[in-house]
């Protein structure tokens, strides 16, 4: 069985059409469809249906693609363990969104000067699923906010980056209050289903702040733009691209003391790719001057109270 049709199918699956498969690939759509063909020829049952302008798995389908995937996976490793982990296969990093602009190019600058072919496969997602995604093996890496919960004893974390929480408002509040604002302003929520709103909701709590909530948003930028015209201020991390984002915005230190999130990295140490997931580690603590220790995933201690 040919492994590049394993793949094809895996990815037509994953993005749901044979189009941006091919695009994935770099392949024509045909090809794809051949290759797809000749799996369900080899496997003697149709493994992928259309419906509507989107391709889904048939039952028999969904019934190979994990193990499908496996099989995908043990034959990077193979590439990994024969290259060392570094010199040759592929990193599979995980990134959350905020984190596409602001932590993974600089780092993926400096890891390029130091392998200049190395292949990087970058899938974005939520960190609690970008969590779940390392801990199986799924991918060998992720940047992603501190997890707050026990991933798996074969991973590690590490931070980089500290961002306590500060009001972000329009730029002629400058002088304000930062309490005084989250009283007094129409105020504008990050999502509390992220770490990111649910500290901002902890210290909205704790403080007995009850701020008049015009709408709830995820994504930081999302939220930042809304604040730039006018709509409300809010209490977001202090991620770095904000003062870069040419926004008429500023932000405002927390009176008491701010909660902080946390990003890192999360890997698996015992990968074929582990090497390599700790080259990037380095080029990352180069990048962010952090020379935080390591330890496993979901570790308590030595944590701020936030």
């Amino acid at each position: 069985m040919d492994a590049r049709f394993l793949l094809s199918f895996v990815t037509v699956v994953e993005v749901g059409s044979i189009a941006e498969a091919a695009r994935r690939l770099d392949l024509t759509p045909a090809a794809i469809a051949a290759r797809v063909h000749a799996l369900e020829e080899e496997l003697g049952v149709a493994i992928i249906r259309r419906a509507g302008r989107s391709v889904k798995a048939t039952e028999a389908g969904l019934k190979i693609l994990e193990p499908a995937r496996a099989v995908l996976r043990d034959i990077r490793d193979l590439r990994a363990i024969a290259g060392d982990g570094i010199a040759l296969g592929e990193l599979r990093l995980g990134v959350f969104v905020s984190a596409m602009t602001s932590v993974l190019p600089p780092v993926l600058k400096r890891l390029y000067a130091r392998f200049p072919e190395l292949n990087v496969f970058v899938a974005t997602g939520s960190s609690v699923e970008l969590c779940r995604q390392v801990s199986t093996g799924a991918i060998d890496a992720a940047i992603v906010v501190e997890p707050q919960f026990a991933v798996g004893k074969s991973c590690a974390w590490c931070s980089l980056v500290e961002e306590p929480l500060v009001v972000v408002a329009p730029l002629e509040m400058a002088d304000r209050d930062a309490h005084e604002l989250l009283r007094a302003e129409p105020f504008i929520r990050y999502d509390r289903s992220v770490l990111g709103g649910q500290l901002a909701d902890r210290y909205l709590r704790d403080q007995g702040i009850r701020p008049r909530q015009r709408l709830e948003i995820d994504g930081l930028m999302a939220v930042a733009a809304l604040v730039a015209q006018g709509l409300g201020v809010s209490l977001l991390p202090d991620w770095a691209y904000l003062g870069q984002s040419g926004l008429a915005i500023v932000r405002i230190p927390l009176p008491q003391r701010a909660p902080v999130r946390h990003v890192g990295l999360i890997w698996g140490e015992q990968g074929p790719r582990s090497s390599l997931a700790r080259a990037f580690l380095v080029e990352a603590q180069a990048v962010f001057a952090t020379p935080t220790p390591e330890r496993p995933a979901g570790d308590q201690s030595g944590k701020q109270d936030r």
